[in-house]
Order: structure tokens, then sequence, then C-alpha cells
């Protein structure tokens, strides 16, 4: 007798709990080897609220949540497909360009999340609320890709680092990715994670040493728990879409940057292994 699955349907909110830096944490590194990666920050799961986006009153927009959703059917037919993922950044620089008006889109590359394969370049669903850059990483990587890229070009007058994310798994996924709104995030909250790299994790009192030139080292941005922050996510989400997530705008007249996370959604008892693709990229305009 064939056995019949109900397809289960998301709420209108989730309760659930997203992992916070401690305020006790005073070092933070995230020391990444070959094959190995260690973060020294303390981190503790705290009690959130997570929102279904699709029921909110209004869409989401970039300048005012620093997140959107939006559709783009892929060329891409498997995303675990090195030599296909090749065409990718064309199709970035496209949805990029439409979304914000943008001039130029720079690629920086892709990451394949996924829990079920292992290999070189492969991570699991990111464990914290996190922004992929602070401030100053992001300025710099700008600068730099930028006169790469258009050597002795003529500048440019704003700059948007992002993130492209799409999964390629069928909904409901168990680890949907959360987003929150830009507005419910003070600058009070966020801490500087800095990513160091050597040749083997470092023990004990190695990794909280001084580390030379580390203040120009890239970092990310980690962040303390506010009962203010406003968590959403879009349940169900199909190949066909696509979230953009601001990382850093330096036009800060406007939404110019969205923590964001996995959160294990524990409501759907007929949820697929989340797999997902996310390329980052830099937007720019003219002078």
């Amino acid at each position: 007798m064939a056995t019949i699955i109900t397809r289960s349907a998301p709420g209108a909110a989730i309760e659930t709990t997203i992992d916070y830096l401690l305020p006790t944490s005073r070092i933070n590194r995230r020391f990444w080897a070959p094959g190995r990666e260690l973060n020294t920050g303390e981190y503790k799961p705290y009690p959130v609220t997570i929102r279904n986006a699709r029921l909110a009153p209004t869409p989401f927009t970039l300048d005012e949540h620093g997140f959107c959703l939006s559709r783009h059917r892929s060329g891409v037919g498997d995303f675990r497909d090195v030599e296909a993922v090749k065409a990718y950044p064309a199709e970035v620089a496209e949805v990029a360009k439409a979304l914000t008006g943008c001039d130029l889109v720079v690629p920086m590359g892709g990451q394949l999340r996924s829990p079920v394969i292992s290999g070189a370049g492969i991570q699991p669903p990111a464990a914290e609320a996190h922004v992929d850059f602070n401030t100053t990483t992001a300025h710099r990587i700008a600068a730099a890709l930028y006169n790469k890229a258009v050597p002795g070009g003529p500048g440019f007058t704003r700059f948007i680092a992002f993130s492209l994310w799409r999964t390629f798994s069928e909904p409901p996924q168990d680890w949907p990715l959360a987003l929150c709104e830009f507005g419910s995030v003070g600058d009070e909250d966020a801490v500087a994670n800095v990513k160091v790299d050597v040749d083997e994790i470092p023990e004990g009192d190695a990794l909280f040493a001084p580390i030379e030139g580390e203040d120009e080292m890239a970092a990310a941005t980690i962040f303390h728990y506010n009962p203010a922050h406003r968590w959403w996510y879009f349940p169900d989400m199909t190949a066909d879409e696509v979230i953009f997530i601001k990382f850093h705008d330096s036009d800060h007249s406007r939404a110019w940057r969205a923590p964001h996370t996995a959160f294990h959604d524990i409501g759907r008892p007929d949820a697929k292994t989340r797999e997902s693709y996310e390329f980052r990229a830099i937007a720019y305009f003219s002078q």
C-alpha cells in the first residue's frame, strides 16, 4: 500500500533560538587552516521569533530592510557541478543590476553549503547571527576589486557588497535562512570577527596571543543579542527564487547591512535537507 505524505504548511512565526556572541567574549577570531576552522568567540543560543516574510503586509526592499526576495531562473542545472557554476557570475550581475540599478558588478566567488556533501570548499549552513564583512573590510575589498577590474577607471560614488543566496533543495527546507531587519539593529550590537589564515590552528593561549597586522586582516561582523531585533524568513523557497543580502552599502542613508543566519525549522516533519549556493560580489555605481 502506498504511503501518502501530506505536506506541512508554514505558520505565521516560529519560536526558536539563534546563536549570538556573549557579552563576555573579548577576543573574537576565526582561524582558517586547510580543511579546518576554529572560532574563538563565545556564543549562546537566545530565544527569538522568526516571522514568515511571505505574510508581511508589504514587500521587503533593499533600501528599507537590507534584503529582498526576487525571482530568477538560473541556467545552472546543478550547483554541485564546478564547471556548470562558472557561468553563474554573469547571472548574478544581471540580477544585481536589475535590483539595485548599479553600473558594474565585480564577482568575488561562490559558496556551496551542504551538510550531506563533503569536499573542499563545501560548508554547512552558517551557525550564528553575522554579516560577512565589517565596514573597514568592505571598503578595502571594494577599492581593491574595482582597481583590479577597472585599472585607471573614473572611480565610483557608491558600492554594495552583497550575496545572492538560493537553495536548490525541494521545499520545505529544514534549515531556512533567517534575515534581520536593518532598522532593528543598532551599531552597539555589532562586533568585528577577524579572519586569521594559518597553516595550522593554534592551541591554548596561542589562540589569544597578539597577532601582528591584525587590524589589516579581513573581518566579518557578529552580533550581541538584542530583543529588539526583528527576524524574518521566506519558507518553502523554490529553485527560481533568490535572496539579495546587503553585507555593506556605502550609502548609510539607506539600510546598509542585514544580519543573517540559518536556523533549524523543527516544525516541518516533511522538511528536506537544505542545500544552498551563495555568490558574493560588489555592485558599483558610477561617478
